[in-house]
């Protein structure tokens, strides 16, 4: 899916130049997306791409990332961009907006009163972060239907993985992560993270590299979950001791023995064959 140079242009795009120094890192990310998006069939020939930016690093990389394998693949698909304005105060996109119209893409910024729905219904001292998300992904299922996008792209990363993983082992009782692919419950959308197999260091540099116009998220004025703060913490701590632990989690959730399991459901399934 990548072609052996990095210099080849986007005939539709303007996209900002990777630094001669960074190229190496950068062929290396791609390498990475792309072999996802190939063995998990995330993109395929007729594509449309809604790629959900909330003006981040790590949906900024994404976006940057699509365009560039969409000038370079040997498919055709389109992208759209779409930013969701939740009406939190201080929320200026007009940064965005002005990159947006540099590097040429086709984008649309949404606006919904999420913000008043957060703040009304969750207890003060409590995060947001749950029912935000839950209202955001309703919101940017219907945004793909209405503009004809069948893949909505998101930028969770290899570190969002393993501490999804973490998160649902510890506190909910089950063993589920986050899928390259996955359809939501309605059978509307096709969700897909092209980003899982790059870590979160390597976006934050590539961000840097392209100097991105970063929105904050003053949604929650930056609320940490107090379960995910420590899962991030024992993750940072263990790669002290193991620099291979992202890579090492990857594997493994691409590497899943049914056998070893309690689950009643797969027992069935084993003893049926």
């Amino acid at each position: 899916m990548l072609p052996d140079t990095l210099e080849r242009d986007s005939a539709r795009h303007r996209l900002r130049k990777i630094p001669a120094a960074f190229r190496k890192e950068y062929k290396d990310i791609l390498h990475e997306v792309g072999s996802l998006i190939a063995e998990y069939s995330l993109i395929e020939q007729g594509d449309r791409v809604m790629v959900a930016v909330s003006g981040g690093k790590d949906s900024h990389a994404l976006l940057h990332i699509l365009l560039d394998l969409q000038a370079k693949a040997p498919i055709d698909f389109s992208v759209v961009a779409y930013t969701l304005d939740q009406k939190q105060q201080g929320f200026d996109a007009s940064s965005l907006i002005a990159y947006y119209e540099e590097i040429g893409v086709e984008y649309v910024l949404g606006e919904r009163d999420t913000y008043s729905i957060v703040t009304e219904k969750i207890p003060a001292g409590q995060t947001f972060c749950s029912l935000c998300s839950r209202l955001r992904r309703g919101i940017l299922y219907d945004e793909a239907q209405r503009l004809k996008a069948n893949k909505i792209a998101l930028g969770h990363h290899a570190n969002d993985a393993l501490e999804t993983l973490l998160m649902n082992l510890f506190y909910s009782g089950k063993l589920a992560a986050m899928p390259p692919r996955l359809i939501s419950d309605d059978g509307r959308n096709v969700v897909i993270r092209p980003l899982l197999r790059v870590t979160e260091d390597a976006l934050a540099a590539l961000a840097e590299q392209l100097n991105f116009p970063i929105l904050p998220c003053n949604l929650c004025n930056n609320q940490e979950g107090l379960q995910r703060a420590r899962i991030k913490q024992l993750i940072a701590e263990e790669q002290k001791r193991n620099p291979n632990l992202l890579h090492s989690a990857r594997g493994a959730m691409a590497n899943v023995k049914p056998s070893h399991l309690w689950d009643l459901s797969l027992c069935t399934a084993r003893d049926a064959e």
